[in-house]
Parts: structure tokens; C-alpha cells; sequence
């Protein structure tokens, strides 16, 4: 387990390095944009790109390099805290006390009240629609053809629960609109497998553009596929 785990990262870590994070096409170390869809590509050397490494190398996926001005920003907002909390006990210490204000109460205005006129039925509100299932938990739209990402397949025979865990760990590593598709039903799907997908797309060249997003999200196996009854 632990042998296909080091694989997958190590794959991970090739396609950061060789492959544009948009578009998935091959790139040079050197190259600063990408020859396809002209992304500015991320260094593959220096300091960025190392921690970038051993982000991957680490967790197996990697949200991508603002992450590095997010945890800094997040430690210096963490310091200020701190200082600020400081200040506040000294101050304490020191006999100073602060009283807050009063909490300002707002009342909202009460929903107008209509009275149907007799001998008319009073109108109905109808309820609210149901809530969309959360990424992770998504379904293929129905009667709806199109393209998608696979990142993995399971056989039926072993049930769904694998399959379910592996959409809810893609979902936690930011890939968007990902669910769980029985290929069964699906005349352009090999049958007998829970599918985890990821994208609902119109084409495949729209598909193929974020293959390269999904790799590096620690599904080096994934590609492009269509989807149709």
C-alpha cells in the first residue's frame, strides 16, 4: 500500500514538473509560458518549487503555489493576535478596564399579512427546493450526455462505499463537481464499475484541459472520458 502511495506522489510530482497545470501539455524547465493555451508557468527550480516537492511528496496533492502567501499572511495575522492579546492582559494588569458597549437589538419588520377575498382559495407558499448534494456526492446529471474526468474505477463487486471515500478525498483537495457515476448505464462506459469522477464538460477539449489539475491533485491516473447512454 504504502509502495503505491510513494508511486502516485512521485507521479504527482513529475507532472507539476513536466506538464502546464491548465492545459496538461509537456513543458521545458526553462519555459516561462505555455507553448498551447500561454499560461506563465510556475519555476520547477529555487525554493518555490521545492517546497512545492515536498508539498506533494508530503500529502500527495497540492493546491497550488498562492498557498505559500496564504500561510504567511495567516502568521502574521497569527502574531498580531498574539501582540494584541498581550497588550490586553498588561493593560488588565494594570487596573485598566474596558466596558463594551450595550449590544444594539434590531427588530425585523414583520412579513406583511394578506387576507384572501371570500370565496377565493387562499394561495399556497410553495416549499423551498431541496438542497443540492455537496461536492463529493454528485450524480450525473440525468438525460445529459457529455465529458468528464475519471480519477478512478472500482468494480461493483466490492460495493460503493470505496468508491464514495475516494469522491469525498477528491472533493477535500479542491477538485470541483465530483461524484460517483454506476457505468452500467452508461453505453460509452466499460460496465460494472462505480466511477469517481470529477467535471461535467460539453467537450472533450474542455475535459482535457483540467486533466493535468486532477493529476496533480494526486490522481495520476486520471483522464479524460465521455459519458453517454
Amino acid at each position: 500500500m504504502t509502495d503505491g502511495r510513494d508511486a502516485e506522489r512521485a507521479a504527482a510530482i513529475a507532472a507539476a514538473d513536466t506538464t502546464c497545470p491548465r492545459c496538461g501539455a509537456h513543458r521545458a524547465p526553462d519555459q516561462a509560458y505555455c507553448l498551447d493555451c500561454g499560461l506563465a508557468l510556475p519555476a520547477v527550480t529555487g525554493r518555490i518549487a521545492s517546497l512545492r516537492r515536498g508539498w506533494l511528496r508530503r500529502f500527495g496533492w497540492y493546491p497550488g503555489d498562492w498557498i505559500w502567501g496564504a500561510l504567511l499572511t495567516l502568521a502574521v495575522a497569527l502574531a498580531c493576535a498574539a501582540v494584541s492579546i498581550a497588550v490586553s492582559h498588561r493593560s488588565a494588569s494594570h487596573g485598566t478596564s474596558f466596558t463594551a458597549p450595550p449590544p444594539v437589538t434590531t427588530t425585523a419588520p414583520a412579513a406583511p399579512t394578506t387576507t384572501a377575498p371570500a370565496g377565493t382559495t387562499p394561495t399556497t407558499t410553495a416549499p423551498p427546493p431541496a438542497p443540492s448534494p455537496a461536492n463529493g456526492h454528485l450524480g450525473w446529471p440525468a438525460d445529459e450526455n457529455g465529458w468528464t474526468i475519471v480519477l478512478v474505477s472500482y468494480p461493483k463487486s466490492g460495493g460503493r462505499a470505496a468508491a464514495v471515500r475516494t469522491a469525498e478525498t477528491a472533493a477535500s483537495r479542491r477538485l470541483q463537481q465530483v461524484g460517483v457515476l454506476d457505468s452500467s448505464l452508461y453505453a460509452s462506459l466499460q460496465p460494472g464499475y462505480y466511477v469517481v469522477f470529477t467535471g461535467i464538460y460539453d467537450t472533450k477539449a474542455d475535459a482535457d484541459a483540467d486533466v493535468a489539475t486532477a493529476r496533480q491533485a494526486g490522481f495520476a491516473g486520471a483522464y479524460s472520458r465521455q459519458v453517454s447512454r
